[in-house]
């Protein structure tokens, strides 16, 4: 198998893993309720999504 002749450098896999970092996800507005949901995602609060019912919330005791 190959090896590497040198070390690779600090500052050098610094650069390759600028693009490994977590993001926040992308938040959105419900245009029924107003709560904040993840995008593209149905509404946890109102159980809508784009503007129609998606998943029935039953009464909560």
């Amino acid at each position: 198998m190959a090896h590497p002749k040198r070390k690779q450098s600090k500052s050098r896999t610094a650069k390759r893993r600028t693009h490994d970092k977590a993001v926040a996800p992308t938040l959105a507005v419900c245009s029924n309720c107003g709560s904040w949901h993840v995008f593209h995602t149905v509404c946890p609060e109102c159980g809508y999504y784009r503007g129609k019912l998606a998943i029935e919330k039953g009464a909560e005791v």
